[in-house]
């Protein structure tokens, strides 16, 4: 991707968050002793969004047998991530359930986070696989961590009832989408070429994913969902320029524990 392609692709990101990853966040994660954190929150990263992506599916759009293969299709990464079991090794298709997987409801927009949420679980799982690949590649030891408190700090804005609770968990989605990918671009050209270009090649994925998100909000919203975005996204830019005394992959301005 060349320097005016990322710009087209950047726009309308750096135009839906309400700031930029502060400097100092960017100088703490390009030093060469916070690389093992960097990655394995990213891996972590990764399987959360699959995670989220799977229960907005089970929750919403799909029948009680499609929702026990999508349980079955992340366990073993969540077994080797949160129980150690496993060797890494995923040898299942990811395109194994696409046929087997069935909307529930009479409602369009069922069918639609059904289509774009086994995609982006499909894209995150792959990306999971990635990270772990340079973890194993650098002989980098992984070790449990604590949770950043980012998704959990936005997630306490969520509305208590649907359909609004749908819709500010599909803005939040893409919030988070947003953050990192203005975070894979802005980190990039911090890092060793190898690493830079995993990064840059993470950037149209992540960039579809937040629009994905933000799409199915205003469809599935009976009103327009601006204001509700404006008032998500500055929730989202003060958690990201808050001090931190966690380095996490979305954690705030790095400060001394």
């Amino acid at each position: 991707m060349n320097t005016a392609e990322l710009a087209v692709l950047l726009a309308p990101i750096h135009q839906f968050l309400h700031c930029r990853t502060p400097d100092v966040w960017l100088e703490r994660a390009a030093l060469p002793e916070q690389l093992p954190a960097l990655l394995i929150d990213h891996m972590h990263c990764e399987l959360k969004a699959a995670q989220s992506a799977a229960l907005l599916i089970r929750r919403y759009a799909t029948d009680n047998d499609s929702a026990k293969s999508l349980l079955a299709w992340l366990k073993p990464y969540e077994d080797f991530v949160y129980r150690k079991v496993g060797d890494g090794h995923f040898t299942q298709s990811k395109n194994a359930l696409i046929g087997e997987l069935h909307a529930k409801g009479t409602q369009p927009w069922q069918q639609q986070v059904l289509d774009k949420m086994v995609r982006l679980i499909k894209e995150e799982l792959h990306h999971f696989e990635q990270v772990l690949a340079f973890i194993r590649q650098r002989g980098i030891a992984i070790q449990p961590l604590s949770a950043a408190g980012y998704a959990s700090g936005l997630l306490r804005h969520v509305r208590s009832r649907d359909p609004a609770m749908l819709v500010d968990k599909l803005i939040i989605g893409a919030l988070i989408e947003a953050r990192s990918c203005e975070r894979f671009a802005a980190l990039a050209p911090l890092l060793d070429d190898e690493l830079q270009r995993f990064y840059i090649s993470l950037l149209r994925s992540e960039a579809r994913h937040y629009q994905d998100y933000l799409q199915l909000a205003a469809d599935i919203s009976a009103e327009p969902i601006d204001e509700r975005v404006q008032q998500l996204a500055a929730i989202e830019a003060t958690l990201i320029l808050q001090p931190d005394v966690e380095f996490r992959f979305h954690s705030g301005v790095p400060v001394a524990a």
